[in-house]
Order: structure tokens, then C-alpha cells, then sequence
């Protein structure tokens, strides 16, 4: 069967091994048969790099014994420093005032400088419909011309810090939540591939830790399932009662200025 996005050239998207990217690289693989060229920046202090690196080789191997076109279609992944991504004065001060009015992770500033430095554009972000980011978005996306439900940013905004720090990339998954792609995963027999995936930011003995931000967003998202019990239970004496009567005590004990 031929590429759905015939004369398009391969789809390149960020790949972190993660739910939502693997949702979107089996979609592309296995129902558009497109090609796929996957990025991957390597954030080196963070201790789940490994994890992620092993969830995506795990990953390409079965897809590869589901569905053997992958060998053809799954292009190498490139792999970048984040210490590499040289400094963008323009991109960073537009993230900057953007983060003034909005909570925005400053992943989205060193994404956008990586794009930049490389010239990469319609770079696919796998932003879904339960994301912190999904707000971010609201107000200034449009549906992308033949882009089968990809969203980009609106041409109106040319010129702005919004198409200064979003421009460069396409939006494919945005009305999907993580239980729509469980779902439809389900549906189509990618469950076993999906639960390769990783998320945790600090795994403890290779198992997700439960208390981290992805954890707690996932457990918020409907997937608790993902995470051992015991750690969930854990993440929750830590967040909901540990850390706020940590920070009243720190309070009531700090000498007066």
C-alpha cells in the first residue's frame, strides 16, 4: 500500500518513547504507511534518559514483527544534545513573554531554538487533549490545508511570539486524550506496543516513581494503571498531604523579617 501523504516527503516528529508520540508513530507506520523521520533531544541530567532510549528500542522491535513495512518506512532516529542547541535571542525572549501570560514548560523555548538551528518545519508535537499545553494553544491554531486533522499555527500570527515559538511545528493528536488513544489502541491491537511506553522523570529500580510531574499527570489523565499501586499511593501522601504541611510548617518556623 502507498503513502497516504504521497509527495509530501516524510513526517518528521519529536519521539520521546512516551504515550503520546508512540500513539501518533503507530498511526503513521501502521494506518498512513507513511515514512517517518523521529527526533529525539537528549536532555542529559534527567535520570528517565535511559528508560526512554530502552521503551524506543523496544518499541521499533515490534513494530518491526507487527508490521514489517516499519523497516522501510521508520527512518534511524536522530538524536540531538540539548546542550547543543545553540542560544536564540529572538526565540527566547518571545518565549519569555508568552510564559508572562501562561504557564508554559521552557521545553517549548529549547524546542523551538532546535528547529530553528536546524531549519525543521510542521516538526510533529504530539500535544494531546488532557495537556497542561492544550491551553496554551487556545486561540491560535489552525486546522493545517489537507492536513488530516493536523493543526499548525495560524498565518494570521505571522510575525508574532506566538508563531515565533510555535510556528515550526504541526499539531496531530490535539482532540485526543490519553484514554481516546488507550481506547483506540485497544481497537487495533497496539496495546502490548503501547505499554512499552515511558513517562516517569525519576524512575526508582526501572519502575515509574509516582510522584513526579508526569507521573501525577497520568494518574490525572485516567492511566493510573501504569503506575505499581504501592507508588501511587505514595505519590499521593507526598503531594497532597506531605508537601503542603512541609511548606506551612517552613512557614510558621521562619524568623520574621
Amino acid at each position: 500500500m502507498k503513502s497516504q501523504r504521497k509527495g509530501s516527503g516524510p513526517v518528521k516528529m519529536l519521539w520521546t518513547g512516551g504515550w503520546d508520540s508512540t500513539f501518533q508513530l503507530l498511526e503513521l507506520l501502521f494506518v498512513q504507511k507513511s515514512e517517518v523521520i523521529p527526533y529525539y533531544l537528549i536532555e542529559e541530567d534527567r535520570r528517565s534518559t535511559r528508560q526512554e532510549m530502552l521503551a524506543m528500542k523496544k518499541i521499533k522491535a515490534m513494530a518491526r514483527a507487527c508490521e514489517p513495512q516499519t523497516e522501510k518506512l521508520l527512518a534511524p532516529t536522530r538524536f540531538y544534545a540539548l546542550a547543543d542547541i545553540p542560544p536564540n535571542p529572538k526565540v527566547t525572549e518571545a518565549f519569555d513573554r508568552l510564559k508572562e501570560a501562561r504557564f508554559m514548560g521552557r521545553q517549548y523555548d529549547w524546542l523551538a531554538r532546535f528547529c530553528e538551528w536546524q531549519d525543521l518545519s510542521g516538526l510533529q508535537l504530539c500535544i494531546h487533549k488532557d495537556d497542561k499545553a492544550h491551553a496554551v494553544l487556545e486561540g491560535m491554531l489552525a486546522a493545517k490545508p489537507g492536513g488530516g486533522g493536523e493543526f499548525i499555527v495560524d498565518e494570521k500570527l505571522r510575525g508574532t511570539d506566538e508563531h515565533t515559538v510555535f510556528g515550526r511545528f504541526s499539531f496531530p493528536i490535539l482532540n485526543l486524550a490519553k484514554l481516546d488513544m488507550n481506547r483506540i489502541a485497544l481497537e487495533r491491537g497496539w496495546q502490548e506496543i503501547m505499554l512499552q511506553t515511558w513517562f516517569c522523570h525519576r524512575p526508582v529500580k526501572g519502575k515509574p516513581c509516582g510522584r513526579c510531574n508526569p507521573c501525577r499527570y497520568t494518574i490525572e489523565e485516567g492511566m493510573g494503571f501504569r503506575i505499581p499501586r504501592a507508588r501511587v499511593l505514595a505519590g499521593m501522601f507526598r503531594n497532597d498531604f506531605w508537601k503542603p504541611f512541609k511548606t506551612r510548617f517552613k512557614r510558621k518556623t521562619s524568623p520574621a523579617l
